[in-house]
Protein backbone atom coordinates (compact mmCIF):
# COMPACT_ATOMS: atom_id res chain seq x y z
CA UNK A 1 0.00 0.00 0.00
CA UNK A 2 1.78 3.26 -1.26
CA UNK A 3 -1.56 5.51 -1.08
CA UNK A 4 -1.97 7.74 2.42
CA UNK A 5 -6.05 7.55 1.52
CA UNK A 6 -5.88 3.83 0.95
CA UNK A 7 -4.48 3.35 4.90
CA UNK A 8 -6.97 5.52 6.10
CA UNK A 9 -9.81 3.03 4.71
CA UNK A 10 -8.56 -0.40 6.16
CA UNK A 11 -11.78 -0.97 7.60
CA UNK A 12 -15.53 -0.61 6.48
CA UNK A 13 -18.21 0.88 8.25
CA UNK A 14 -19.04 -0.47 11.73
CA UNK A 15 -21.97 -2.07 13.38
CA UNK A 16 -22.87 -1.59 17.19
CA UNK A 17 -24.11 -4.21 18.43
CA UNK A 18 -27.68 -3.64 20.73
CA UNK A 19 -25.96 -4.88 23.73
CA UNK A 20 -23.49 -2.07 23.27
CA UNK A 21 -25.76 0.34 22.45
CA UNK A 22 -28.31 0.00 25.55
CA UNK A 23 -24.89 0.24 27.38
CA UNK A 24 -24.02 3.54 26.35
CA UNK A 25 -27.49 5.00 26.64
CA UNK A 26 -27.79 3.83 29.77
CA UNK A 27 -24.66 5.16 30.74
CA UNK A 28 -25.26 8.94 29.11
CA UNK A 29 -29.36 9.09 30.27
CA UNK A 30 -29.57 7.66 33.29
CA UNK A 31 -27.21 9.44 35.23
CA UNK A 32 -27.50 12.85 36.42
CA UNK A 33 -26.10 16.19 34.63
CA UNK A 34 -24.25 17.28 37.84
CA UNK A 35 -22.16 15.91 38.79
CA UNK A 36 -21.62 14.50 34.93
CA UNK A 37 -20.11 10.65 34.78
CA UNK A 38 -16.74 9.75 34.61
CA UNK A 39 -16.52 6.21 32.71
CA UNK A 40 -13.38 4.29 32.48
CA UNK A 41 -13.05 1.81 29.41
CA UNK A 42 -11.14 -1.36 30.19
CA UNK A 43 -10.55 -4.71 28.49
CA UNK A 44 -7.79 -6.70 27.13
CA UNK A 45 -6.14 -6.09 23.74
CA UNK A 46 -8.60 -6.13 20.18
CA UNK A 47 -11.31 -6.14 22.45
CA UNK A 48 -13.15 -3.20 20.97
CA UNK A 49 -12.45 -0.37 23.82
CA UNK A 50 -11.94 2.00 21.13
CA UNK A 51 -15.00 1.76 18.83
CA UNK A 52 -16.90 1.42 21.93
CA UNK A 53 -14.89 5.13 23.10
CA UNK A 54 -15.90 6.67 20.32
CA UNK A 55 -19.73 5.00 20.13
CA UNK A 56 -20.12 6.53 23.61
CA UNK A 57 -18.68 9.52 22.86
CA UNK A 58 -21.26 9.84 20.01
CA UNK A 59 -24.64 9.45 22.61
CA UNK A 60 -22.79 11.29 25.28
CA UNK A 61 -22.75 14.60 22.18
CA UNK A 62 -26.89 14.18 21.87
CA UNK A 63 -27.02 15.31 25.59
CA UNK A 64 -23.66 17.19 26.33
CA UNK A 65 -23.03 20.06 24.20
CA UNK A 66 -18.91 19.17 25.17
CA UNK A 67 -17.74 15.58 26.13
CA UNK A 68 -13.52 15.42 27.93
CA UNK A 69 -11.43 11.99 26.89
CA UNK A 70 -9.09 11.37 28.60
CA UNK A 71 -6.77 9.03 26.57
CA UNK A 72 -3.94 6.66 28.28
CA UNK A 73 -3.32 4.13 25.65
CA UNK A 74 -0.06 5.55 24.67
CA UNK A 75 0.07 2.60 21.95
CA UNK A 76 -2.70 3.25 20.10
CA UNK A 77 -4.30 6.66 20.99
CA UNK A 78 -6.87 8.26 20.07
CA UNK A 79 -6.82 11.74 19.50
CA UNK A 80 -3.03 12.44 19.10
CA UNK A 81 0.26 10.43 17.76
CA UNK A 82 1.61 7.56 19.89
CA UNK A 83 3.10 8.04 23.23
CA UNK A 84 0.97 10.46 24.66
CA UNK A 85 -1.50 10.58 27.29
CA UNK A 86 -3.87 13.21 26.54
CA UNK A 87 -7.07 15.19 27.74
CA UNK A 88 -9.11 16.08 24.84
CA UNK A 89 -12.11 18.19 24.71
CA UNK A 90 -14.45 16.65 22.39
CA UNK A 91 -17.31 19.07 20.54
CA UNK A 92 -18.83 17.27 17.83
CA UNK A 93 -19.44 13.81 16.57
CA UNK A 94 -16.96 11.21 15.36
CA UNK A 95 -18.38 10.19 11.70
CA UNK A 96 -16.56 7.11 11.40
CA UNK A 97 -16.29 4.44 14.25
CA UNK A 98 -13.67 2.18 12.73
CA UNK A 99 -10.60 5.23 12.33
CA UNK A 100 -9.11 7.60 15.14
CA UNK A 101 -8.52 11.10 14.17
CA UNK A 102 -6.27 13.81 15.09
CA UNK A 103 -7.40 16.61 17.44
CA UNK A 104 -5.44 19.21 19.57
CA UNK A 105 -5.21 18.05 23.25
CA UNK A 106 -6.47 20.56 25.64
CA UNK A 107 -3.14 19.29 28.06
CA UNK A 108 -1.01 16.09 26.92
CA UNK A 109 2.23 14.47 28.25
CA UNK A 110 4.90 13.08 26.05
CA UNK A 111 5.47 9.80 27.43
CA UNK A 112 7.74 8.26 24.66
CA UNK A 113 7.08 4.72 25.11
CA UNK A 114 4.17 2.81 23.43
CA UNK A 115 3.98 0.80 26.45
CA UNK A 116 3.77 1.99 30.39
CA UNK A 117 6.48 -1.09 31.12
CA UNK A 118 9.34 1.14 30.81
CA UNK A 119 8.28 3.55 33.76
CA UNK A 120 5.03 2.80 35.64
CA UNK A 121 5.27 5.37 38.01
CA UNK A 122 5.74 8.38 35.44
CA UNK A 123 2.83 6.63 33.35
CA UNK A 124 0.56 6.72 36.80
CA UNK A 125 1.67 10.41 37.60
CA UNK A 126 1.11 11.88 33.89
CA UNK A 127 -2.57 9.52 34.10
CA UNK A 128 -3.30 11.27 37.68
CA UNK A 129 -2.15 14.70 36.70
CA UNK A 130 -4.42 14.62 33.86
CA UNK A 131 -7.47 13.85 35.86
CA UNK A 132 -6.71 15.96 38.50
CA UNK A 133 -7.01 18.86 35.69
CA UNK A 134 -9.95 17.44 34.23
CA UNK A 135 -11.46 18.05 37.85
CA UNK A 136 -10.23 21.33 38.15
CA UNK A 137 -10.98 23.10 35.19
CA UNK A 138 -14.52 20.82 34.39
CA UNK A 139 -15.76 18.93 36.97
CA UNK A 140 -15.85 22.14 39.54
CA UNK A 141 -16.73 26.32 40.43
CA UNK A 142 -13.92 27.99 37.70
CA UNK A 143 -13.29 30.74 40.00
CA UNK A 144 -12.42 33.07 36.91
CA UNK A 145 -15.83 33.30 35.25
CA UNK A 146 -17.41 34.07 38.45
CA UNK A 147 -18.12 30.57 40.05
CA UNK A 148 -20.06 29.30 37.04
CA UNK A 149 -20.25 25.83 37.26
CA UNK A 150 -18.41 24.26 34.48
CA UNK A 151 -18.89 20.48 34.49
CA UNK A 152 -18.32 17.87 31.47
CA UNK A 153 -19.17 14.13 31.40
CA UNK A 154 -15.57 12.38 31.04
CA UNK A 155 -14.13 9.06 29.13
CA UNK A 156 -10.84 7.17 30.37
CA UNK A 157 -9.37 5.07 27.72
CA UNK A 158 -7.29 2.11 28.98
CA UNK A 159 -4.77 0.78 27.16
CA UNK A 160 -4.94 -3.48 26.56
CA UNK A 161 -2.26 -4.53 28.66
CA UNK A 162 -4.11 -6.24 31.35
CA UNK A 163 -1.57 -8.73 33.02
CA UNK A 164 1.64 -8.70 35.26
CA UNK A 165 2.66 -4.89 35.85
CA UNK A 166 -0.30 -3.96 33.44
CA UNK A 167 -3.08 -4.60 35.44
CA UNK A 168 -1.30 -3.31 38.31
CA UNK A 169 -1.50 -0.27 36.55
CA UNK A 170 -5.22 -0.07 35.53
CA UNK A 171 -5.66 -0.85 39.57
CA UNK A 172 -4.31 1.89 40.62
CA UNK A 173 -5.87 4.11 38.17
CA UNK A 174 -8.96 2.90 38.87
CA UNK A 175 -8.64 3.51 42.43
CA UNK A 176 -7.26 6.91 42.13
CA UNK A 177 -10.39 8.39 39.59
CA UNK A 178 -13.18 6.31 41.23
CA UNK A 179 -15.26 6.38 38.05
CA UNK A 180 -19.28 6.47 38.06
CA UNK A 181 -18.70 4.02 35.61
CA UNK A 182 -16.59 1.20 34.42
CA UNK A 183 -17.12 -0.60 31.34
CA UNK A 184 -15.38 -3.99 31.12
CA UNK A 185 -15.70 -5.46 27.70
CA UNK A 186 -14.77 -9.50 27.90
CA UNK A 187 -13.58 -11.58 25.02
CA UNK A 188 -14.38 -14.93 23.94
CA UNK A 189 -10.69 -16.45 25.50
CA UNK A 190 -11.29 -15.85 29.16
CA UNK A 191 -7.79 -16.86 29.96
CA UNK A 192 -6.65 -13.22 29.30
CA UNK A 193 -9.88 -11.35 30.45
CA UNK A 194 -9.86 -9.45 33.40
CA UNK A 195 -10.84 -10.80 37.03
CA UNK A 196 -14.53 -11.10 37.38
CA UNK A 197 -16.41 -8.43 39.55
CA UNK A 198 -15.11 -5.33 40.61
CA UNK A 199 -11.55 -6.94 40.74
CA UNK A 200 -10.05 -3.50 41.54
CA UNK A 201 -11.46 -3.31 45.05
CA UNK A 202 -9.68 -4.98 48.10
CA UNK A 203 -12.47 -7.53 49.53
CA UNK A 204 -12.99 -5.38 52.52
CA UNK A 205 -13.30 -2.30 50.29
CA UNK A 206 -16.81 -0.89 49.51
CA UNK A 207 -18.07 -0.47 46.04
CA UNK A 208 -19.35 2.42 46.50
CA UNK A 209 -21.07 4.78 43.45
CA UNK A 210 -19.15 2.46 40.95
CA UNK A 211 -21.46 0.88 38.59
CA UNK A 212 -19.96 -1.99 36.69
CA UNK A 213 -21.01 -3.08 33.11
CA UNK A 214 -20.25 -5.61 31.54
CA UNK A 215 -20.52 -6.37 27.83
CA UNK A 216 -19.09 -8.81 24.95
CA UNK A 217 -16.62 -7.91 22.40
CA UNK A 218 -18.42 -7.98 19.21
CA UNK A 219 -16.83 -9.68 15.87
CA UNK A 220 -20.01 -10.06 13.86
CA UNK A 221 -23.96 -10.21 14.13
CA UNK A 222 -26.64 -12.30 12.77
CA UNK A 223 -26.43 -10.69 9.32
CA UNK A 224 -22.74 -11.24 9.26
CA UNK A 225 -22.03 -7.37 9.22
CA UNK A 226 -17.89 -6.45 10.13
CA UNK A 227 -18.32 -5.12 14.06
CA UNK A 228 -14.79 -4.65 14.85
CA UNK A 229 -11.28 -5.12 12.60
CA UNK A 230 -8.06 -6.49 13.55
CA UNK A 231 -5.47 -3.83 12.37
CA UNK A 232 -1.85 -4.24 12.13
CA UNK A 233 -0.90 -2.24 15.29
CA UNK A 234 2.57 -1.40 14.26
CA UNK A 235 1.10 0.08 10.78
CA UNK A 236 -1.64 1.81 12.66
CA UNK A 237 1.02 3.99 14.61
CA UNK A 238 3.37 4.67 11.34
CA UNK A 239 0.03 5.75 9.81
CA UNK A 240 -0.79 8.13 13.05
CA UNK A 241 2.56 9.67 13.13
CA UNK A 242 2.44 10.34 9.16
CA UNK A 243 -0.83 12.02 9.15
CA UNK A 244 0.49 14.19 12.29
CA UNK A 245 3.55 15.49 9.92
CA UNK A 246 1.19 16.09 7.21
CA UNK A 247 0.40 18.90 9.09
CA UNK A 248 3.24 20.47 7.73
CA UNK A 249 1.48 21.08 5.23
CA UNK A 250 -1.75 22.78 3.99
CA UNK A 251 -4.60 20.75 2.56
CA UNK A 252 -4.72 22.13 -0.82
CA UNK A 253 -0.68 20.80 -1.22
CA UNK A 254 -1.13 17.67 -3.31
CA UNK A 255 0.27 14.80 -1.06
CA UNK A 256 -1.55 11.75 -1.81
CA UNK A 257 1.05 9.14 -1.70
CA UNK A 258 4.05 8.00 1.20
CA UNK A 259 6.54 8.71 -1.00
CA UNK A 260 4.89 12.05 -2.12
CA UNK A 261 5.26 12.85 1.83
CA UNK A 262 8.44 11.73 2.41
CA UNK A 263 10.09 14.23 -0.41
CA UNK A 264 8.09 16.91 0.92
CA UNK A 265 8.94 16.82 4.87
CA UNK A 266 12.81 15.67 3.64
CA UNK A 267 12.75 19.19 2.01
CA UNK A 268 10.56 20.80 4.46
CA UNK A 269 12.36 24.13 5.89
CA UNK A 270 12.90 23.42 9.27
CA UNK A 271 12.30 25.55 12.08
CA UNK A 272 15.92 26.75 13.72
CA UNK A 273 15.76 26.29 17.40
CA UNK A 274 19.02 27.65 20.06
CA UNK A 275 20.48 25.24 21.64
CA UNK A 276 21.18 27.02 24.35
CA UNK A 277 17.16 27.97 24.32
CA UNK A 278 16.38 23.84 25.26
CA UNK A 279 16.79 21.33 27.89
CA UNK A 280 16.90 18.21 26.29
CA UNK A 281 15.69 14.95 28.19
CA UNK A 282 15.99 11.46 27.54
CA UNK A 283 13.39 9.39 28.50
CA UNK A 284 13.59 5.50 29.94
CA UNK A 285 17.36 5.40 29.26
CA UNK A 286 20.64 7.20 30.06
CA UNK A 287 22.64 8.79 27.29
CA UNK A 288 26.76 10.11 27.90
CA UNK A 289 27.09 13.85 27.63
CA UNK A 290 29.08 13.93 24.62
CA UNK A 291 26.67 11.37 22.85
CA UNK A 292 23.73 13.24 23.36
CA UNK A 293 23.45 15.24 20.18
CA UNK A 294 23.94 12.05 18.35
CA UNK A 295 21.31 9.96 19.91
CA UNK A 296 19.01 13.15 18.70
CA UNK A 297 19.50 13.55 15.70
CA UNK A 298 17.39 12.08 13.04
CA UNK A 299 14.75 10.92 16.06
CA UNK A 300 11.52 12.05 16.74
CA UNK A 301 10.88 14.04 20.00
CA UNK A 302 8.64 15.27 22.40
CA UNK A 303 7.90 18.92 22.36
CA UNK A 304 7.74 20.23 25.98
CA UNK A 305 7.13 23.19 28.05
CA UNK A 306 9.28 22.85 31.62
CA UNK A 307 7.08 23.54 34.64
CA UNK A 308 8.30 26.56 37.27
CA UNK A 309 7.10 24.08 39.67
CA UNK A 310 9.96 21.25 39.76
CA UNK A 311 7.27 18.64 40.82
CA UNK A 312 5.55 18.59 38.27
CA UNK A 313 5.77 16.78 34.76
CA UNK A 314 6.46 19.10 31.90
CA UNK A 315 3.08 19.61 29.30
CA UNK A 316 3.68 18.74 25.63
CA UNK A 317 2.78 20.40 22.56
CA UNK A 318 3.67 17.83 20.36
CA UNK A 319 6.14 16.46 18.12
CA UNK A 320 9.17 17.21 16.10
CA UNK A 321 11.47 15.24 13.81
CA UNK A 322 15.35 16.79 14.67
CA UNK A 323 15.83 17.36 11.25
CA UNK A 324 20.14 18.35 11.65
CA UNK A 325 22.28 20.25 14.52
CA UNK A 326 24.74 22.73 13.86
CA UNK A 327 27.19 23.07 17.28
CA UNK A 328 29.13 25.52 15.45
CA UNK A 329 25.82 28.09 15.25
CA UNK A 330 24.05 26.36 18.12
CA UNK A 331 21.26 25.41 16.32
CA UNK A 332 18.82 22.22 16.23
CA UNK A 333 16.72 21.94 13.06
CA UNK A 334 13.24 20.82 13.68
CA UNK A 335 10.35 19.79 11.53
CA UNK A 336 6.71 20.63 13.36
CA UNK A 337 3.92 21.08 12.36
CA UNK A 338 3.64 23.10 15.51
CA UNK A 339 2.92 26.78 15.31
CA UNK A 340 5.81 29.12 15.51
CA UNK A 341 3.74 31.16 18.59
CA UNK A 342 3.37 27.37 20.70
CA UNK A 343 7.11 26.80 19.20
CA UNK A 344 8.44 29.84 21.04
CA UNK A 345 7.30 28.95 24.35
CA UNK A 346 9.46 24.99 24.19
CA UNK A 347 12.02 25.02 26.28
CA UNK A 348 12.37 21.00 26.60
CA UNK A 349 12.98 18.28 24.07
CA UNK A 350 12.08 14.75 25.20
CA UNK A 351 13.64 11.59 23.85
CA UNK A 352 11.92 8.59 23.85
CA UNK A 353 11.48 5.48 21.74
CA UNK A 354 8.85 6.81 19.17
CA UNK A 355 10.60 6.45 16.13
CA UNK A 356 10.30 7.61 12.77
CA UNK A 357 8.81 5.22 10.20
CA UNK A 358 11.07 3.66 7.78
CA UNK A 359 9.14 4.62 4.89
CA UNK A 360 9.29 7.83 5.61
CA UNK A 361 13.69 7.56 5.24
CA UNK A 362 13.25 5.95 1.41
CA UNK A 363 13.75 9.17 -0.41
CA UNK A 364 15.25 8.90 -3.58
CA UNK A 365 19.01 9.51 -3.11
CA UNK A 366 19.35 10.22 0.52
CA UNK A 367 19.49 7.24 2.91
CA UNK A 368 18.43 9.25 5.04
CA UNK A 369 17.27 12.18 4.62
CA UNK A 370 17.19 13.69 8.72
CA UNK A 371 20.76 12.78 8.99
CA UNK A 372 23.38 15.28 8.09
CA UNK A 373 26.99 14.51 9.16
CA UNK A 374 28.75 17.12 8.08
CA UNK A 375 26.87 19.04 11.13
CA UNK A 376 26.84 16.66 13.79
CA UNK A 377 29.73 17.37 16.43
CA UNK A 378 33.13 15.09 16.54
CA UNK A 379 33.31 14.03 20.03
Amino acid sequence: MSSLSELENLSPNIFIPEEWSEAAESIVFDSPTSPPPVVLICGAKNCGKSTFSRHLLNVFLQRHKKVVYLDSDVGQPEFTPPGFLSLTVVDRLTPDLSTPCLKTPERCFFFGDISSKRDPTAYLSYASTLYDYYRKEYNSFNKTEEFVKIELPLIVNTPGWVKGIGYEVLVDMLKYITPSYVVKINISAESKNLPAGEFWLEEEEDFGTTNLIEIRSARQDAFNRSILVQKDASLMRDLRIMAYFRQCFSRDCNITTIKELANALASHPPYQVPISSIKIRHLHCQVPSNQIFYSLNATIVGLAICSKNSENPPWSVGLGIVRGIDTVKGLLYVITPIPHGSLEKVDLLLQGFIQIPSCLLQVKGCMSPYMCANILPTS
